[in-house]
């Protein structure tokens, strides 16, 4: 039990709430911080989706899942479960900034807590697969 206590799950959750932190202040900050990104949402976009997908890939394979080699197959995995929900945040966003009037950090928000609830599935059962059946 002690273990299962400070095991998997648990680091899971720290990485995530780290994660999650740099993922809710990381846009906000650099629309605050670069007027033109203000103008430019979709481009401030891009660059806070990169730096915190290699931010997220690096505290979950080495923080969590603690796997050796295997870099390309994993990183495959895990960007390709955030490329498929940044492909759904493109097409959403500047629909609900444009037409609805939603703040562009808001929007985020929401998509950030969609990524929250079904990453843990994904990477414990794809992305680090073969971590999972060794630890």
């Amino acid at each position: 039990m002690q273990a299962r206590i400070g095991g998997r799950p648990l680091r899971f959750l720290i990485a995530g709430g780290l994660n999650t932190l740099v993922g809710l202040t990381f846009y906000p900050l650099l629309l605050w911080a670069v007027p033109l990104m203000r103008t430019h949402y979709l481009a401030a976009l891009g660059i806070a989706q990169v730096a915190c997908l290699l931010f997220a890939y690096v505290t979950y394979k080495y923080g969590v899942f603690r796997t050796q080699g295997n870099m390309a197959r994993e990183f495959g995995a895990f960007s390709g479960f955030y490329l498929f929900n940044y492909a759904a945040n493109w097409a959403i966003l500047p629909l609900l900034v444009e037409t609805a009037g939603a703040h562009p950090s808001v929007v985020q928000t929401g998509f950030n807590l969609i990524v929250i609830a079904t990453s843990w599935f994904w990477h414990s059962r794809v992305t680090f697969r073969a971590a999972e059946r060794t630890a």
